[in-house]
């Protein structure tokens, strides 16, 4: 480990790579701490803590919205217009024929998304200004026009400077910079959890500790098998004689991702779980206490409010979301086309419709455990307090997801850098 940080340090260019990175990062947890003026921070805080939706926008900010600041939308439009190109390039041919070419089509929806994250930006800054309004704790009431347009200017200009920041480090530093701002941010608020678990924490209760770790050890480990784990389907050439050479009879490997749906479903069924509960929240406040509707909207929140059921619903969710996204991002019927335009076959397998069902079988059931897997992270929260009773913890659910799947993925670019310039200076001494 120490051989390989050394190495890494005394190649220039890593080196410059690695500090414009931390540089970037620093630059955005300090304007992660800059507030908009006129808040009232204890009353939002409070606010974030009891809510739900919040604490999750919350989590994709890095900790933003917590303190309401510059940057208190955080990358969440960002993440949403990503979401949607990769929905509208299932029904709009023209996006997908872009994710064909290559670096130009990648390019090109890269910009098509930042388009579209701009009029996001504006509509979530409208809403969270007017859901702190709504929420009955006098915040941002009394605004003027010109008022509500400043703030929601500057909320809209931190999301595009979190946007630009992140290009910067996908471009001259290491890694995807749109993940490692959202890896820093929730790494960021780590130490204020472990403090505020550590004042709750009976340091004589040695079970309870034990199983607190136990616990998050076993969730850590879960998360790096599943989101490494895949299903390797070998795939052969035929042998093809042009004049007088021989070409193809070479075997390959068509890997399936245990989890090829990465967080997405867990996004997707916390954005519809909480909907119900909001709904009843805002109407049993809203209309008379003694109307039907009031009565109706205080049983669904009191029903989206009990944790089995809330666990139990939220479980489902994420398991139906799994199998949709994946069936979105990964199609047998293209897949088997492809290896059999290009003289593949699956050993035992007939090339078209049988390999398609082959590979729908296979993929099927790989879905089946990568959503029991990401349900199982989604509610590991809600299993952890009920069986500690502490409700500061922060193990599993999607920040551990976000923060595992970055580091892997930032170690890989990491050690490819490396072994790339190993091959340089072999070449440059030869």
């Amino acid at each position: 480990m120490f051989r390989l940080l050394a190495n890494i340090w005394s190649t220039p260019d890593l080196r410059k790579k690695i500090l414009f990175t931390l540089g970037v990062i620093v630059l955005f947890r300090v304007a992660a701490h800059i507030p908009i003026p006129g808040i009232d921070l204890n009353a939002i805080r409070s606010l974030v803590s009891g809510n739900q939706l919040l604490q999750l926008l919350d989590l994709f900010s890095g900790g933003t919205l917590f303190n309401f600041s510059i940057i208190a939308l955080g990358l969440n439009p960002y993440i949403n217009a990503s979401i949607i190109m990769q929905l509208l390039a299932v029904v709009i041919p023209k996006i997908e024929e872009l994710q064909k070419e290559g670096e130009y089509g990648r390019q090109k929806i890269n910009q098509y998304t930042r388009y579209l994250a701009v009029p996001i930006a504006i509509v979530q800054s409208y809403g969270v200004i007017i859901f702190l309004q709504k929420s009955g704790g006098g915040l941002l009431t009394g605004l003027s026009l010109l008022q509500l347009a400043a703030i929601m200017a500057t909320l809209v200009a931190g999301t595009l400077m979190l946007m630009w920041l992140g290009e910067l480090i996908t471009e001259q530093g290491i890694g995807n910079g749109i993940s490692l701002l959202i890896f820093a941010g929730i790494v960021g608020r780590l130490p204020v959890t472990v403090l505020q678990t550590k004042e709750v924490l009976n340091p004589n209760n040695l079970l309870t500790i034990g199983v607190v770790l136990l616990l998050g050890l076993a969730i850590i480990v879960g998360v790096i098998i599943a989101n490494e784990g895949q299903r390797k389907i070998l795939i052969q050439y035929a042998r093809r004689i042009r004049g007088n050479r021989l070409y193809g009879g070479q075997t390959t490997h068509l890997p399936i991702r245990l989890n090829q749906a990465g967080v997405i479903p867990i996004i997707f069924a916390v954005s519809i779980i909480l909907i119900p509960g909001m709904l009843g929240t805002f109407f049993a406040q809203a209309a008379p206490a003694a109307s039907q509707l009031a009565r109706i909207a205080k049983q669904v929140q009191d029903l989206f409010n009990n944790t089995t059921f809330y666990s139990s619903v939220y479980f489902f969710l994420v398991l139906i979301f799994t199998y949709v996204y994946t069936s979105i991002i990964f199609n047998p019927i293209k897949v088997a086309d492809e290896i059999k335009k290009y003289g593949g076959f699956i050993p035992g397998i007939r090339p078209g419709k049988s390999t398609a069902d082959y590979l729908s079988f296979i993929s099927t059931r790989l879905t089946l455990v990568g959503g029991v897997f990401l349900g199982s992270v989604a509610v590991a929260p809600f299993i952890m307090t009920n069986i500690t009773r502490i409700e500061t913890l922060a193990f599993g659910g999607t920040g551990l997801l976000i923060v595992i799947s970055v580091i892997l993925e930032t170690s890989k670019q990491l050690e490819s850098q490396l072994i790339m310039r190993s091959y340089e200076g072999f070449l440059n001494k030869g």
